[in-house]
């Protein structure tokens, strides 16, 4: 509950001063590309003492047309480890592997200003507090900073999630019975804040907060993420990933946490 508190109250505070400028002369927006597609990968491989393999891939896309503004991503991490097994032996395991994909429409009602939005998530986590989860969600979304040197988006609005319980979940329902491997729905409603501030023509810094509540977990997801460029169209990107959840099974860590370094190509 203090990350969700710290980091929502943090933005939403820069967002008021940020917005005390916007009538300054460099609050011309800069013009936008129809089609803005970047791809993210990332990989560590050792061996040795230690033989371990890393993998990050992630490929996101917006489309700006004239009373819409899309976005779809979709992105994975793959991790496998070399341990030692009962018998002694040294064998791989896979120890982290996970895999999202999400869709958004935003119908633009005034200027780019403020929108309605529609939005579609999969995620399909092996080792997370849950199995799979499905969100579909509707709302309201408002531009707070618009400059060509940044902009502050805030969104909100009800929502419906489906997830799975991992196949070795202790959860149980009311009636004592195991809840591993079974799905459960419920209503739910989300926030979220996107930040994106240029530094210069070679740096830029983005940090991401959205909030999936619900009666039976709250889920919290943080990225803050700078990025630098290589030439014109690599960049080198530097993220720390924070997501939490308010109800996990006794023997899992309610928050996760990723740093991660890749280079994004955009096209």
């Amino acid at each position: 509950m203090k990350l969700k508190l710290i980091s929502l109250c943090a933005l939403v505070a820069m967002s008021s001063q940020l917005a005390a400028k916007e009538t300054s002369s460099d609050s011309v927006p800069a013009e936008e590309k129809e089609w803005d597609i970047t791809s993210e990968v990332g990989a560590i491989v050792t061996s040795g003492n230690t033989e371990t393999t890393t993998l990050k891939g992630e490929i996101k896309a917006k489309h700006h047309l004239d009373n819409w503004r899309n976005e779809y991503k979709i992105d994975g991490i793959f991790k496998e480890d070399e341990i030692e097994n009962e018998d002694g032996e040294r064998v791989k395991e896979r120890t982290n592997e996970k895999y999202s994909l999400s869709v958004q429409g935003n119908y633009k009602l005034v200027e780019d200003h403020s929108h309605l939005f529609i939005y579609g998530a999969y995620d399909s986590d092996y080792f997370g507090a849950y199995r799979s989860e499905t969100v579909f969600s509707v709302g309201y979304g408002l531009r707070l900073v618009k400059r060509s040197d940044m902009y502050l988006d805030f969104e909100i609005g009800p929502g419906i999630k489906r997830f799975e319980y991992q196949e070795d979940s202790t959860e149980t329902n009311k009636d004592g019975k195991s809840l591993a491997g079974e799905t459960e729905s419920e209503a739910i409603g989300v926030a979220k804040l996107d930040y994106e501030w240029t530094l210069s023509d070679n740096a830029k810094f983005t940090q991401v907060v959205a909030i999936e509540y619900g009666d039976t977990n709250t889920k919290t997801e943080s990225e803050t993420a700078l990025l630098a460029k290589v030439n014109g169209s690599l960049q080198m990107k530097v993220a720390y990933k924070i997501t939490n959840n308010s109800e996990v099974d006794d023997d899992k860590e309610k928050t996760d946490t990723e740093t991660s370094l890749t280079l994004v190509y955009s096209f």
